[in-house]
């Protein structure tokens, strides 16, 4: 068998010392870039000037339909107006069929305003969302976006006209239902011929734009995201990902229709703060502002000048794309499935040379590959093991997907990486050898590369290519078998795994979060496995614990780090969830929390857990209760205003008035409801047909909600009406919060909710 020859130890340290160099590149290139003040020219974008956006939108919480949501929109309107912009609000009643049970809508009041192209040949519509949820200030989200597009619309302004029309989309009741977006797309006269649709968000409060989500067909728009921006963030594999998530945003009812194509725009990172009342201005990166609004501008004005007949039509595929230091590559996505095969092929060639070469035997052979998925499990399961720990440490962690301040513990999954790819091939290089490892990592490299092809196809790249690169060097480095040209060849395949995978693992942790840090975890295995044939040189003839040894002192010091730095206090509470539900019908009263496991705080109210779904239909089932004192709060009424029955189907027309002011009313109808119509708009045929008819209507108007329904039979029917609001500070019983105990962001948190069943 013929020994593993390698360059001196120096010069493999002094390529991996070269790799680490790339890696801070790569990373650092897809960081925000620096905000722009007060001074940029004014065709330009300016973070300084887009943040006092934020300052106003972001000064109180504004959830659709309330008073600081007028104030929202009146800004809106006067700040268009000032820039000359064609500026209307379309009043209208939006809908979706997104939640589940039952319907979503809402009354929603849209600020659209046109800048007109000089010659145009299709619309670009640009969109952000200028509600709130209900304990929060959003300063983030979605005042992010709406900054971006008014300083967007003001640099526009500021320069040469556009060819094509510019449409500026300020949505209302995203938070709820999407219904505002869902209502300028089905019914506003300038959504009617489709366009380009460039939606901006925020899930967090730092860290770069990603360029997330893309409608079917992406491979064109995605070419003038590539060729436009200024700093281009975004990935084939986040596109695929999020499409299998049941996650929706304002770029949803856009995407669902034909005639419009996109690009979908967030900042993720800083989740802790998301829904929650610490999403104020103050908790913005105005880095992350900038880079937002630098690229929403670019695009602007691509698309604004750009053949719209030609880049605003689905393509024939999506692209499969990647950030490179500053540029995005990206190939059609015909190549996916050349480009995984030709890495399988490549591993398989290597085997075949290896053991031609007499680098190895073929037993050695099946158990590197073999061995080789013992790391590709382990890390992941100890980046889990880890979250788990943390949660036992402190509690709170249980929440959230990430802690305040995640840093230090992201540092301590990828040192759990490091002890697990180093011990493992400490321990077997010599027992296996180093070319049975090299060969088995580029193995499964290549494998998993074929099995992203046909699940994810634009992720496959992530394996593939690293796969590729891997075994030509390794064939490269058989045939010459000289020492340095072997160093150089793997040096180089390295070079191709950490520009294409390091700003993934860099995506991944604000992207899913700690507590899925095992996806994270497992691309920085790929990671460590396209590098094997690199840290070898880690490794001397004498203690070949210690890299495995020095990566495990790594993980005791993260740790002990962010457990130190990341604590829970006033700025950084805890999260606790609660709420409130009366049913007049039996005058009984609970609290009522949505946390899996109820903390110090919430427990004080909630002992045992419950099925709420039959009771409560918009709260559902298995939820922590206890009993509460029953407050004076008026249940919603329900009056019939007509009654006929034709052809043994009975038409009921209804009202249902709250007594108190309200963000919600809910309304059940058991029975077959065939057709529906709610406050004038008729409802869509998914939420129909079934045993019961659940509406979940958001701002509600103040002389009550009209639904009309159409059922299959004419005998009398149960209806359930339930309505909410927000606040638990004036019920009887409620001890408010302690520094360093927040609220939980969730759509439902502080809900109070009022039900009572009539038979009509």
């Amino acid at each position: 068998m013929e020994t593993y020859h390698r360059a001196s130890r120096a010069a493999g340290i002094v390529a991996l010392l070269a790799l680490v160099a790339l890696t801070v590149l790569s990373v650092w290139s897809v960081l925000p870039p620096a905000a722009r003040g007060d001074d940029t020219p004014p065709t330009e974008f300016s973070a300084a000037r887009a943040f006092r956006h934020v300052e106003r939108i972001g000064g109180e919480v504004h959830v659709a339909g309330s008073p600081a949501a007028d104030s929202v929109r009146e800004y809106l309107v006067d700040t268009l107006t000032e820039l000359g912009l064609r500026t209307e609000v379309q009043d209208a009643i939006g809908g979706s069929d997104a939640l589940g049970d039952s319907y979503g809508m809402a009354r929603v009041r849209n600020v659209v305003a046109l800048l007109p192209g000089r010659e145009s040949s299709g619309r670009v519509i640009m969109v952000a969302h200028y509600d709130s949820v209900q304990v929060s200030y959003g300063g983030n989200d979605d005042g992010a976006g709406v900054s971006t597009l008014l300083e967007t619309a003001r640099a526009l302004t500021a320069g040469a006209q556009p060819r094509n029309d510019i449409v500026f989309v300020f949505t209302d009741a995203e938070e709820a239902c999407l219904c505002g977006a869902e209502a300028f797309v089905s019914q506003h006269r300038w959504a009617a011929d489709g366009g380009v649709v460039l939606n901006f968000e925020s899930r967090g409060s730092t860290g770069p734009a990603i360029m997330f989500e893309t409608s079917q067909g992406n491979a064109g728009v995605v070419d003038v995201y590539g060729d436009a921006v200024p700093n281009p963030v975004g990935t084939s594999f986040a596109v695929e990902v999020y499409r299998i998530l049941p996650n929706d945003t304002d770029f949803t009812p856009f995407r669902e229709q034909p005639r419009f194509v996109g690009l979908n725009a967030a900042y993720i990172d800083g989740s802790a703060v998301y829904h929650t009342p610490q999403d104020t201005p103050a908790t913005m990166d105005r880095d992350s502002l900038q880079h937002h609004g630098g690229n929403a501008l670019a695009l602007a004005r691509a698309f604004g000048d750009a053949d719209l007949a030609v880049v605003g039509r689905a393509s024939a595929g999506d692209a499969t794309y990647f950030p490179l230091t500053g540029l995005l590559v990206r190939y059609p996505g015909w190549l996916v499935w050349p480009l995984a095969a030709a890495a399988l092929l490549g591993a398989l060639a290597l085997a075949v040379l290896a053991r031609v070469r007499r680098a190895t035997s073929v037993g050695r052979l099946l158990a590197g590959f073999g061995l080789g998925l013992i790391p590709l499990l382990a890390a992941p399961i100890l980046a889990q093991v880890l979250w788990f720990v943390l949660t036992l440490v402190r509690p709170g962690y249980r929440e959230m997907i990430d802690p305040w301040q995640p840093g230090w513990f992201r540092d301590c999954v990828l040192a759990l990486v490091a002890v697990t790819v180093l011990v493992w091939y400490g321990l077997l290089r010599r027992r296996i050898g180093p070319w049975a490892l090299f060969v088995g990592a580029f193995g499964w490299l290549a494998l998993l590369g074929v099995v992203l092809a046909a699940v994810t196809p634009g992720g496959s790249y992530l394996a593939a290519l690293p796969a590729l690169a891997g075994a030509i060097a390794g064939m490269v480095a058989l045939l010459v078998r000289s020492a340095v040209g072997g160093l150089v060849a793997f040096a180089l395949a390295g070079a191709v795994a950490v520009v294409i995978l390091a700003p993934t693992v860099l995506l991944f942790f604000p992207a899913l979060g700690l507590a899925t840090g095992g996806a994270a975890a497992f691309f920085a295995v790929l990671l460590g496995l396209a590098l094997l044939p690199l840290l070898d040189y880690l490794y001397g003839t004498r203690r070949s614990w210690l890299p495995g040894a020095v990566a495990g002192g790594l993980v005791v010091a993260t740790l002990a780090v962010g457990l130190a730095v990341d604590r829970f206090d006033a700025d950084h509470p805890v999260p606790t969830q609660l709420m409130y539900a009366l049913d007049t019908d039996t005058g009984q009263a609970r609290w009522v929390s949505a946390e899996t496991e109820p903390g110090e705080w919430t427990s004080q109210y909630v002992s045992g857990r419950e099925d709420l779904a039959e009771a409560f239909p918009i709260l559902g089932n298995d939820l922590a209760t206890g009993t509460a004192q029953v407050a004076n709060l008026p249940a919603p009424m329900v009056e019939v205003l007509a009654d006929s029955t034709t052809d043994g189907r009975r038409t009921l027309s209804l009202v249902v008035r709250p007594q108190r002011s309200v963000r919600l009313v809910y309304l059940e109808v058991d029975g077959v409801v065939e057709r529906a119509n709610v406050a004038g708009r008729p409802v869509g045929e998914a939420a129909l047909g079934d045993e019961s008819f659940g509406i979940l209507f958001h701002a509600p108007p103040p002389e009550g909600l009209r639904v009309i329904v159409e059922l299959a039979g004419s005998g009398p029917v149960r209806v359930r009406a339930m309505d909410g609001s927000d606040g638990l500070t004036s019920l009887p019983g409620f001890r408010p919060r302690p520094e360093g105990v927040g609220i939980e962001g969730s759509h439902d948190s502080e809900l109070v909710l009022v039900a009572r069943t009539y038979t009509v």
